[in-house]
C-alpha cells in the first residue's frame, strides 16, 4: 500500500458541523468527509482490494466508497487532515495480517511452579478454615 498514491485518490466534501459552536458552525462549513472508492482504486492491488471489501464490509457503501468524517477541529483544514488520517488508518489496519502464532509447549518447570503454587495457596487456606475442637476454647 502506498499511502501517496491513496492520498491522490481521496475525494473531499464539506458541510456545516453540528452541534455547539455559536456563529463559527452555522456559517462555515467545517465537517470534512473523506470518500475512498476501493473498487476504482488503482493504488491497491486486487488482493488488497478483496481484503479491504471482506474486512470493512459494514463500513463500505453499496457503491463500494469507504468514508470517513471529521468534525472535531474548528478549522476545515484541521477535520481534512484528520479525516484522511482517520481513512488511511482504517485501510491500513484491514491490510495488516497478523503474524501466524507458532504452537509451543508450556515448560515443564512452569508446570511445577504453577502446581507448588496451587499448593501453597492451598494449604494457607486450609489453615485459616474454623475446626470443631482445633481452634478456640471456652
Amino acid at each position: 500500500m502506498n499511502a501517496e498514491l491513496l492520498k491522490k485518490e481521496i475525494v473531499y466534501q464539506t458541510a456545516r458541523s453540528g452541534g455547539k459552536g455559536g456563529q463559527n458552525v452555522n456559517k462555515v462549513e467545517t465537517k470534512v468527509e473523506a470518500r475512498f472508492d476501493v473498487a476504482a482504486s488503482e493504488a491497491l492491488t486486487d488482493e488488497e482490494k478483496n481484503l479491504i471489501f471482506e474486512k470493512l464490509a459494514n463500513q463500505i457503501s453499496s457503491e463500494g466508497i469507504l468514508a470517513a468524517t471529521n468534525q472535531t477541529a474548528r478549522s476545515q483544514l484541521a477535520n481534512k487532515q484528520l479525516a484522511e488520517a482517520k481513512l488511511l488508518r482504517l485501510i491500513e489496519k484491514a491490510l495488516h495480517r497478523p503474524k501466524k502464532r507458532k504452537i509451543t509447549r508450556t515448560p515443564a518447570s512452569v508446570k511445577i511452579a504453577r502446581a507448588r503454587s496451587k499448593k501453597r495457596q492451598s494449604e494457607k487456606k486450609a489453615s485459616r478454615r474454623w475446626s470443631p475442637g482445633g481452634g478456640k476454647e471456652d
